[in-house]
């Protein structure tokens, strides 16, 4: 019964969770400027300014400004471009996406109580797609580094009893590879993949052998990596908020966020080199993740006069529940002929638990009257403070976290000019990497462009706005670390409706 239960799902040991890494650290703590096209002309920068749906997603107090009930939706374009270096190797690749990526209604109610401080409260709630995870690359080339995929299973076989990855008796590849996910996980999974396609010869027969040679030679390694991911980040904003006086202004958000994310990856590798017993090897890994979150926001905009304005805003870490689950298949082909090794598993990982930073957010604003504003946003996020949860399982991992990442400020500045019914508008934003080294993930640089037309009780937006980030990207996170580099080109086309309510 065991063994017909394992051949659709393994389920990996709590005690061996070695599917996560800092790069999922610094993906579920990112967010990018994805709300209405007023707001993403501006480049976000929206924190002292308030009376947009997507402000209300930056500083909660904004919804508060409102004079009247206002509801907006959005839908974007997004197109991405990646060109990729591997070695010897230039590859590019380009898609779009068309999607709903912002929608949300704020209430406004007066008070009529003349002598309370207390003017009007708002309730709302808003949506906003706060990360797009759609994006392919290809990294093609020739590793001049002595660097095979052979480092990969050789990392996780050294030291690994010869016994607990072989086959016993009449058992199937397939029973093997699920009940050796059950007792030992992930590592051990890996290192059965390694011995069992002839990547790996033992140095001793031996069922308590833990030494391991490769059966490729030195030399070069022809690599064809492709990478495909898709999904989203999303967040629900319940938001409630007050004027208070003729200047004060104070909102708080409760929010609901939840992650969907799908990853492809494939290697093709081809060596031809003296003593080669394994001259083709094609490796495929899928993930799978699904999560849920909470998080909170305390804002406040201060008109210091009529023109100038304040904003300050604390955004608390975000607490996530996730699950992951894993597929693998392995081709090798040589001396020994074809083997494949396809388990046909799904290996479902126990939940856990990620705490991302926190983070504070400063704003200023100048508004010219009826004819235009300028507005300045500036914040700080403490990557190196996300926590893998239970802390007893990543201890290894929180401390590399703790050393590779670190703090990344980002700047937004934005502009918009009137001319009767008729709006114009520009922004730029810069955000440092999180990475202590800086290039594994680099600084971000955007600039926005957008028109807008108001009709009296609604108003018609359109934006265009483009990023683009390099980056310094391993093909694996262990053994086979060679580095693809890549330039992230993104651009977008926003339209929205808001109207009164």
């Amino acid at each position: 019964m065991k063994k017909l239960q394992f051949l659709f799902i393994g389920l990996i040991s709590a005690t061996t969770l070695y599917a996560q890494d800092i790069s999922d650290a610094v993906r579920y703590s990112q967010s990018e400027i994805q709300g209405t096209a007023r707001f993403r002309a501006l480049s976000g920068a929206f924190g002292a300014l308030g009376g947009d749906m997507s402000a209300v997603s930056i500083n909660p107090a904004g919804s508060a400004i409102f004079t009247q009930s206002h509801a907006s939706f959005s839908l974007s374009n997004l197109s991405t471009k990646n060109d990729t270096q591997y070695f010897n190797g230039f590859t590019s690749t380009s898609e779009t996406d068309f999607n709903i990526n912002q929608g949300g209604v704020a209430f406004v109610f007066a008070n009529n109580n003349s002598s309370s401080p207390w003017r009007k409260f708002t309730i709302g709630v808003a949506y906003d797609k706060t990360n797009n995870y759609d994006d392919t690359w290809n990294a093609v080339g020739t590793n001049t580094n002595n660097q095979s995929i052979d480092f990969y299973f050789l990392n996780y076989t050294n030291g690994v009893r010869l016994g607990d990855i072989s086959l016993i008796g009449n058992e199937s590849i397939t029973d093997a590879y699920a009940d050796i996910g059950d007792v030992f996980g992930f590592a051990h999974q890996q290192a059965f993949l390694g011995y069992q396609s002839y990547i790996l010869e033992p140095d001793v027969d031996d069922d308590d052998n833990t030494s391991y040679t490769s059966n490729l030679a030195n030399g070069t390694f022809a690599h064809d990596y492709y990478y495909v991911s898709t999904g989203l980040n999303g967040k629900i904003a319940f938001n409630m908020a007050a004027q208070y006086g003729d200047n004060l202004y104070l909102g708080l958000n409760l929010n609901s966020h939840f992650i969907n994310y799908n990853r492809t990856t494939s290697l093709y590798e081809d060596n031809s080199n003296n003593n080669s017993l394994i001259n083709n090897i094609e490796f495929g890994n899928t993930l799978s993740t699904t999560g849920n979150g909470f998080s909170f926001q305390l804002g406040g905009i201060l008109k210091l006069s009529n023109e100038f304005r304040v904003g300050l805003t604390y955004d608390s870490p975000t607490w996530y529940s996730i699950s992951e689950e894993t597929t693998q298949y392995l081709f090798t082909d040589g001396d020994f002929g074809p083997k494949t090794i396809n388990p046909q598993i799904v290996n479902i990982y126990p939940d856990y638990r990620i705490q991302t930073p926190s983070k504070i957010t400063g704003s200023l604003a100048y508004v010219f009257g009826t004819q235009g504003l300028i507005s300045f946003d500036y914040s700080v996020k403490d990557y190196s403070t996300t926590k893998f949860k239970p802390a007893g399982d990543f201890t290894g991992l929180n401390s590399d976290v703790a050393n590779v990442l670190t703090s990344a400020s980002t700047y937004r500045i934005g502009g918009e000019y009137k001319v009767k019914q008729l709006s114009f508008r520009g922004g730029y934003r810069f955000e440092e990497s999180p990475y202590v080294n800086g290039f594994t993930v680099g600084d971000l640089t955007g600039y926005s462009l957008g028109l807008g037309y108001n009709f009296g009780n609604t108003r018609l937006d359109l934006t265009f706005d483009t990023f683009e980030r390099n980056s310094e990207t391993p093909l694996y996170n262990v053994g086979l670390t060679d580095t693809a580099n890549i330039l992230n080109k993104n651009s977008n086309v926003t339209l929205s409706l808001a109207f009164n309510i």
